[in-house]
């Protein structure tokens, strides 16, 4: 303690030496006072350090406190309060919570989620073989035309005078032919003026055909039954091989086209039932049929092209729609499904736990069928076994474990518990 005089004489220098400007001065009077009274200096400096290290210890146990509560509070136990870690093994292992899963018989299939586009059965953009000015366009833009019927039509007048010079020639040369005939049966000409003249008449049928064909290509004509889009031209207009015509549309069937991975090639084949969507959510649903799978597998993308055929009998899809197409693979009608959460991968294998008799049961397990949240098991668990789904990693043999969530049944889409089964007693 500071005498109270020396108190007084402190507060007086202090009070004189801060009524000076300099600076200078000012941590001289510090100077002399620290020589003179160092008890007072030192008693200052212990209370900042006394109370910076109540500031920190108050940070650390504000950090520290969420950490450290659980071991307070797992010290008490049977024989009374406050038994700390190191009586845990003689007053027993507080239980590790964990959520059950009690195995049930289940349906069980592996599910081909893709997305696709519905292609026309039958696509043309029709064009004439040769060229010439449009005479006619014969069709009505959007309707129906059966096979063979004539759509447009360009000139082919100056084809038409070659074929009625041929055909008048033909028929002159046909009596010539005639005449040449009865006089080589009774020798009055030679065998090669006949075949001259029977030669002639060859030739000029063959023009008539060609000129025939030349007339047909001046002629467009539908190749299949279906429906026809918008007309690219006009009448008038000058059109060569190049130029399109309409496009010439089959809507029934359909076609969806889509893809599939690499794995399921084998198990997908002519034949195989898919069904299909238009929009996400949707709820009608449409049924086709696979009739084709490409050979090659895309080498950027790994995936198989798969077509299937859907009847549009009436015409109410239109192609170029997208589509969702759902495919049903593998089943199993009684399966031991779990879900993948309680799967822990080890270099051995696979192992999961089981709630049994209070404590947790280590199981080797082995897998088949995978889904996106559940797996199967082929061998290891039983039905009626109770899974431990939480606390995997927290979980040991022996482990005493006390549930808090029991989930007697799980059942996502492609999951359907088969009632017809007795669950043995766990």
């Amino acid at each position: 303690m500071i005498p109270r005089q020396k108190k007084r004489v402190i507060i007086f220098t202090f009070a004189r030496f801060h009524s000076q400007k300099s600076l200078t001065e000012h941590y001289h009077c510090r100077k002399v006072i620290s020589k003179k009274y160092p008890m007072a200096v030192n008693n200052k400096k212990i209370t900042k350090i006394i109370t910076w290290t109540l500031v920190l210890l108050v940070i650390s146990g504000i950090i520290l406190y969420p950490k450290i509560k659980p071991l307070f509070k797992g010290g008490k136990g049977e024989g009374g309060q406050g038994a700390g870690p190191g009586m845990r093994g003689a007053m027993g292992q507080q239980p590790t919570l964990a959520s059950g899963y009690v195995i049930v018989p289940t349906r069980m299939f592996d599910p081909i989620y893709s997305t696709g586009s519905l292609l026309p059965d039958e696509e043309v953009e029709l064009s004439f073989e040769t060229s010439g000015k449009i005479v006619a366009i014969t069709f009505s833009e959007g309707s129906r035309v059966k096979k063979g019927q004539l759509l447009s039509k360009i000139n082919d007048r100056p084809l038409q005078a070659q074929l009625l010079k041929l055909q008048a020639q033909k028929k002159l040369t046909v009596e010539k032919e005639f005449r040449a005939r009865q006089l080589l049966d009774r020798d009055a000409v030679s065998r090669e003026s006949y075949d001259q003249v029977a030669t002639e008449l060859q030739v000029i049928e063959a023009d008539i055909q060609l000129l025939e064909a030349r007339i047909a290509e001046t002629e467009l004509r539908a190749p299949f039954d279906g429906v026809v889009g918008l007309r690219m031209v006009s009448e008038g207009a000058y059109a060569t091989t190049q130029t399109k015509i309409v496009r010439l549309v089959k809507t029934s069937p359909l076609k969806i086209e889509f893809s599939i991975a690499e794995r399921y090639a084998g198990e997908i084949t002519p034949g195989f039932p898919i069904t299909f969507t238009l929009d996400v959510g949707a709820s009608q649903t449409f049924t086709a049929r696979v009739y084709a799978i490409d050979p090659k597998v895309n080498l950027d993308t790994r995936m198989i092209a798969v077509r299937a055929l859907y009847a549009n009998r009436n015409e109410e899809l239109k192609p170029g729609r997208y589509v969702r197409v759902y495919a049903q693979l593998s089943e199993i009608a009684n399966a031991v499904s779990i879900p993948s959460e309680a799967v822990i991968a080890e270099m051995e294998g696979e192992k999961v736990f089981v709630y049994k008799g209070g404590k947790a049961e280590q199981r080797k397990i082995k897998i088949g069928l995978r889904t996106a949240s559940n797996v199967q098991v082929q061998s290891g668990l039983n039905f009626g076994d109770t899974l431990l789904t939480t606390a995997t990693l927290q979980l040991r043999q022996g482990l005493p474990v006390q549930l808090d969530t029991l989930v007697t049944n799980r059942n996502p889409e492609n999951l359907v518990p088969n009632k017809n089964i007795e669950i043995p007693a766990p």
